[in-house]
């Protein structure tokens, strides 16, 4: 989809924080997911981006997606994907259980029983 005019799609207006890694690049940058429909999202963080940029971006229960900077306005840009996602997969609770090896921002909160455990303050 990349080069394509996805402004036409539904999108939902939401807040996640998902991984960025430019092409050419290992390391990862958090980013904030600002909107998100099947063909792309704008993305909001301190990382520096340019038009037609590739990269990769790890979305909750969805994974790594590849796409394209489309547009860029100070901290905000937006991605085009290179193949449509079910962007309302990432609006779900975690399907993985608690382990070390996920980010704790994307971990399910505790609301199940073991919240029970929890001391209130």
């Amino acid at each position: 989809m990349s080069g394509v005019d996805t402004r036409h799609i539904p999108r939902d207006s939401l807040f996640l924080l998902a991984e960025i890694r430019l092409e050419g690049r290992e390391n990862l940058v958090r980013v904030k997911v600002r909107n998100l429909s099947d063909g792309g999202m704008m993305a909001e963080g301190d990382v520096s981006v340019q038009n037609g940029m590739r990269l990769s971006i790890n979305l909750r229960n969805i994974g790594w997606i590849e796409g394209s900077v489309a547009w860029v306005q100070d901290n905000r840009f937006g991605i085009a994907f290179a193949n449509e996602i079910h962007a309302a997969e990432a609006r779900t609770r975690p399907t993985e259980t608690d382990s070390s090896d996920t980010p704790r921002y994307l971990r399910p909160n505790s609301t199940g029983p073991d919240a029970k455990r929890l001391r209130k303050i």
